[in-house]
């Protein structure tokens, strides 16, 4: 149980209450921690059950990811894991950590270490320890520092962890100024763990994020992605992004978004583009399927897409003689930007593709007005979106932030009036494969002409043609064909 000297007062039945939930957890895994436990003890080392599994088994979250700390070392863990588990692998064994599977569980069990960086490294220099209290005191929220030691079942807590996580704040088990020193990078999992748990980050946290922020530039982009995408994925993505934007982070990680919170006077309105962007990244979630239905859960292309939707705002703003402000083409530029910001944080080639594709085509259903779409139009949305289609009509939908109900309902009835007419098309042409009625092997027979940049050229008329006219008849097809071929020879 926690420390009787413990300066925090205890909200006793919420303690209880995790208690109870993490028993149940436990017990639901002691099969294999236990027999786990079993075999590092009659090796002569001990094994406990640690960090996140220990807090996650307290919100009675747990899953089958199990997190382990010992005081054998890597080469000794190896021997006592390879006759027992169903797999092994050696991915972090540099880090001091081996991984094992065992009846459906994955399992990492990590020598007790410390770590700190080097003022000008970007890699963490780790040693082994010899104490469970030497490894959970350089861990980096209290919250995670709490252990279960196996099979004794022993709750070890010295940094009174498990009130913290019965009052939901987070705090470092030592000065956050010396965990944030020995990995930058525990900033920006603040404010992770703030978005996942719905926890508040306590006030001497943010004040040393807030002077140490820029110790952050020496953690590689790689590592910075990845926490970036473990809060944009959370249930509460919106409180984490205020947190890096309020102290100063995002400005190194995501300078785009703090750049949103754009200056207005009172003789130059305009919405609030930061308030709109955060907005929009909840109403995006709020239409994602759920995590029971086939491909369901959170969608990060989708989420960053609402999140970077409307970056070239700032680039884009002027000032009307009618007192008004415009962004003209800042879903060109603000797909230019994505791009640029992406591939800076090292997202593959095909999500920076995807997500640039969607702020580009972001405003595309607004450029029609609010009169009839013809076939034509609703060919060319349903062909430039491609595979992004589905997240196109999410991310079209999210962007509708006004708080006057008429207009609000008028934009919803012309997007679905709007996906009707796709519906309608598809059903009629496959718009999903929209193709020219002769493909390039006729096309040059046709013209009696050989490979070349001319079939290219009269395949991209024929589509055009497609796309405004529908499918033809063969004849007609030819016909046109060989009319636009007469116009280019002369």
């Amino acid at each position: 149980m926690p420390n009787a000297n413990n300066s925090h007062p205890t909200p006793t039945n919420e303690l209880s209450h995790v208690q109870r939930r993490a028993v149940s957890e436990l017990l639901r895994v002691s099969p294999v921690a236990d027999d786990l436990g079993r075999r590092f003890r009659d090796a002569g080392f001990t094994l406990a059950l640690v960090g996140g599994s220990v807090r996650d088994a307290l919100l009675g979250r747990l899953g089958n990811d199990l997190d382990f700390t010992t005081d054998a070392r890597p080469d000794d863990v190896l021997k006592i894991v390879r006759p027992w588990a169903d797999a092994v692998w050696e991915v972090g064994i540099a880090f001091g950590t081996v991984g094992c599977r065992k009846a459906g569980f994955d399992l990492e069990i990590t020598t007790y270490r410390s770590e700190a960086y080097d003022r000008t490294s970007r890699k963490p220099e780790v040693s082994y320890g010899d104490s469970i209290e030497e490894d959970l005191v350089r861990r980096d929220f209290t919250v995670n520092a709490m252990a279960v030691a196996l099979p004794e079942k022993e709750f070890i807590d010295p940094h009174n962890g498990l009130e913290d996580l019965a009052a939901r704040i987070l705090r470092t088990p030592g000065t956050p100024e010396e965990s944030f020193s020995d990995d930058p990078l525990r900033m920006m999992r603040a404010a992770r763990f703030a978005a996942q748990l719905d926890f508040e980050v306590a006030p001497e946290v943010v004040t040393a994020m807030t002077e140490m922020a820029g110790r952050l530039e020496i953690v590689s982009a790689e590592r910075i992605r990845d926490e970036l995408n473990k809060l944009i994925l959370s249930d509460h993505p919106r409180k984490g992004l205020r947190l890096l934007v309020d102290t100063g982070l995002a400005a190194l990680v995501l300078p785009e978004l703090p750049a949103l919170r754009l200056e207005s006077d009172e003789h130059h309105r305009h919405k609030d583009v930061y308030e709109h962007t955060l907005t929009v990244l909840d109403q995006a979630i709020a239409l994602e399927a759920p995590r029971d239905q086939p491909g369901g859960g959170p969608d990060l292309v989708l989420r960053l897409a609402a999140l970077l939707h409307d970056i070239g705002k700032p680039k884009t703003r002027r000032f009307e003689k009618d007192g008004r402000v415009s962004f003209h083409h800042h879903e060109v530029v603000g797909a230019k930007m994505t791009r640029s910001r992406m591939t800076k944080l090292k997202y593959s080639n095909e999500q920076v593709k995807d997500v640039s594709k969607l702020v580009e085509l972001h405003l595309r259903f607004h450029g029609y007005g609010t009169g009839e779409w013809t076939d034509s139009a609703v060919r060319r949305y349903v062909r430039d979106a491609g595979h992004l289609l589905d997240r196109l009509h999410k991310l079209t939908r999210s962007d509708c932030t006004t708080r006057n109900k008429r207009k609000a309902k008028a934009l919803s009835d012309a997007y679905d009036g709007l996906e009707r007419r796709i519906a309608a098309l598809q059903e009629q042409e496959e718009l999903d494969a929209i193709r020219p009625d002769l493909d390039g092997n006729e096309i040059m027979q046709v013209l009696e002409i050989g490979p070349g940049p001319q079939v290219g050229r009269a395949y991209r008329h024929m589509l055009e043609l497609r796309l405004e006219k529908g499918p033809m008849e063969r004849d007609e097809a030819v016909a046109e064909l060989k009319r636009w071929w007469a116009d280019q020879q002369s």
